[in-house]
């Protein structure tokens, strides 16, 4: 079982809002620029996007081989203006000269057959103006011409980024003013209305939570009616979490004693005691290599340097694929939930965790996870939602477009591009309000902005609902389509009991207003392992507001996020202070203390003290 999200870097820049993304294309099929290397006729196309803000951008960047096949290629172009500075790389070595930029291919990404492309791109600085660059080469020759369609060869995969540090940024002095943006409380657009009529067994849906049932895992079932007043809950929906190899086969360890099969069985036989509601089951596939780069409580068993992508790909998602593909599921609406905590530490936390660096440097976090869609995906009743942390994690800007370009640059490098995923989950595992109500982004407190209180830090957002609104806004306005669908994971975020405030602060303090009137108790949203007075959140529902498909539980209620104490186990999963009640915290967590609760055990096993307290604080509260 894996910990909760990490939170990432906090930006110390106001951003003045989000710029569309400028595109160049260069290149065509009829006017190119051709040369002969030393082993290929080199031609190509380069694609230049970026965003910016006062002082700052993000560009990225598709080099696409309209010649022969390349064996390692080198990028060169000039900036415009002198001032424009690339600060930080990724999927290739950067480096500057004056106003001369190279970039050279990695290990990974250097073979490109003709008609095949890879992306990179960089953070960077400016100041007066921000010009694109137009003069790209390849090996020296010129990539220049009309736009041309880019190929549809499915083979090139779109690489990971570097992301700003892991560590939080100097605060923006207090006194700074909000700088406006498009509201994050916009509306979405709507995503397609549910048929009128049930469809067909088996058919792909727009939403597969609509009228449907949600399966009872049997194991989970079980250890909530063992705790006094947990059969209150014990029949609501929760997911399976395969977070290892064996666990597809046997749930020897934590919790669980049920393999995939099992479930999928058990699955079989609640759908044909509901009647003719479909029935929903969710599998959370959570075993890349190098899992968790950042978090040691759910280290995983794969590790790059040990083959552990090739092993992740025929010993874990082929076998997965395999039973999920069996023709007696068919009926079944199989949701998956693609790697928890992995695309989001490729932005936020490569340059402070070596582990996170490897999977950058290597591309085994992006090609697993496109892997994991493409063989998922396939499947018609299989539906796909990739991790996209939180709030608390990507909601700065330096963190939320990156974030979104990664992820189309992954879903475009699938066999069936956006369409690849179904939607994107937040919040999984993870504590955030669903809603907070007695104030938004856009409140002010005499004046001044809640932005700029010590626990919203700049962030642009408050809760998880309006985040993942306006992910999926962006997401969407970036070129996935309109039916893209977003989950929370409420399961333990509804933060009742008597410390929940009744309303909102009188107070004309800008922190003090934010601590008397958040709902969300943490001591930081930081804080991500077995936080101490969290309670159950809203029970799982479909199309709980536009844009959303549901509120689900992800996280069972009761399994653990890590032990409190080093603890010896074979499932790979180590010790992390996060979980230790008398940590003083770190950068990550603005040198707050932990917040966890004591007496935990190894993340995934039963931690009946939290269950109890999930249950006293729920909110809504249980009946």
């Amino acid at each position: 079982m894996r910990s909760t999200p990490r939170p990432g870097a906090v930006s110390s820049t106001v951003r003045r809002g989000l710029v569309a993304a400028a595109v160049l294309a260069l290149g065509s099929t009829a006017a190119v620029a051709t040369a002969t290397s030393a082993s290929a006729a080199v031609s190509c196309k380069v694609t230049y996007s970026a965003s910016e803000w006062q002082g700052g951008m993000s560009a990225n960047l598709t080099i696409q081989n309209l010649g022969d096949a390349l064996n390692g290629w080198t990028l060169a172009f000039t900036f415009p203006n002198s001032s424009q500075k690339v600060s930080q790389g990724w999927s290739g070595n950067w480096s500057q000269s004056g106003s001369n930029v190279t970039v050279t291919a990695m290990d990974w990404n250097k073979s490109l057959s003709t008609g095949g492309s890879t992306s990179i791109g960089f953070n960077g600085t400016w100041s007066g103006s921000n010009p694109a660059p137009t003069d790209f080469k390849i090996n020296g020759v010129s990539c220049n011409g009309t736009p041309q369609s880019p190929s549809p060869s499915p083979s090139a995969s779109p690489s990971p980024r570097v992301s700003p540090s892991a560590s939080p940024s100097p605060r923006v002095s207090p006194s700074a003013s909000p700088s406006p943006r498009v509201s994050p409380s916009a509306s979405p657009s709507p995503s397609a209305s549910p048929s009128s009529s049930p469809p067909p067994p088996g058919t792909h849906v727009d939403n597969p939570y609509s009228g449907a049932t949600g399966y009872v895992n049997p194991d989970w079932s079980a250890s909530a009616k063992s705790e006094p007043g947990g059969s209150r809950v014990a029949n609501i929906s929760t997911a399976v979490w395969l977070d290892r190899i064996a666990a597809i086969s046997s749930g020897s360890a934590g919790n669980n004693s049920m393999g995939l099969r099992d479930h999928l069985d058990e699955a079989v036989a609640q759908d044909a005691a509901n009647g003719s509601a479909p029935l929903t089951i969710q599998v959370v596939i959570y075993d890349l290599p190098n899992r968790d780069c950042s978090a040691l409580a759910s280290n995983g068993e794969l590790k790059i340097a040990q083959n552990g992508l090739a092993r992740y790909k025929s010993e874990y998602i082929d076998v997965i694929a395999g039973i999920m593909a069996d023709s007696k599921y068919s009926n079944l609406r199989i949701v998956t939930i693609i790697e928890p905590d992995s695309l989001p530490n490729l932005i936020t936390n490569v340059n402070a965790f070596q582990a996170c660096q490897e999977a950058q440097s290597s591309g085994a976090y992006v090609q697993g996870v496109q892997y994991a869609l493409n063989k998922l995906h396939a499947i018609k009743n299989v539906y796909t939602y990739v991790d996209a942390a939180h709030h608390a994690w990507l909601g700065w800007d330096n963190n939320f477009q990156p974030m979104v370009n990664l992820f189309y640059q992954v879903a475009t490098g699938t066999t069936a591009g956006v369409n690849s995923i179904d939607g994107f989950i937040v919040n999984t595992a993870n504590f955030g309000a669903t809603v907070e109500p007695y104030f938004t982004i856009n409140t002010t407190v005499n004046g001044q902005s809640v932005r700029q209180s010590h626990w919203v830090d700049w962030n642009w957002y408050v809760d998880e609902q309006s985040f993942s609104v306006a992910l999926r806004n962006a997401l969407v306005a970036k070129g996935f389509p309109n039916t893209l669908g977003m989950l929370i994971d409420t399961s333990r975020n509804g933060w009742g009991g008597s410390a929940r405030p009744s309303g909102a602060s009188t107070s004309t303090n800008v922190d003090t207003f934010v601590n008397e009137s958040r709902v969300d108790r943490r001591i930081h949203a930081g804080n991500w392992c077995n936080q101490s007075g969290a309670g159950m959140g809203e029970r799982p529902r479909a199309n709980p507001a536009a844009g959303l498909d549901a509120y689900v539980w992800i996280k069972p209620p009761g399994e653990s996020d890590g032990s409190s104490s080093a603890i010896d186990n074979d499932e790979g999963k180590g010790f992390d202070r996060m979980c230790d009640p008398t940590y003083g915290g770190n950068s990550l967590n603005g040198n707050n203390p932990s917040g966890a609760l004591a007496g935990a055990p190894v993340s995934g096993h039963w931690f009946s003290a939290q269950f109890q307290q999930l249950m006293q604080n729920a909110y809504p509260p249980l009946s």
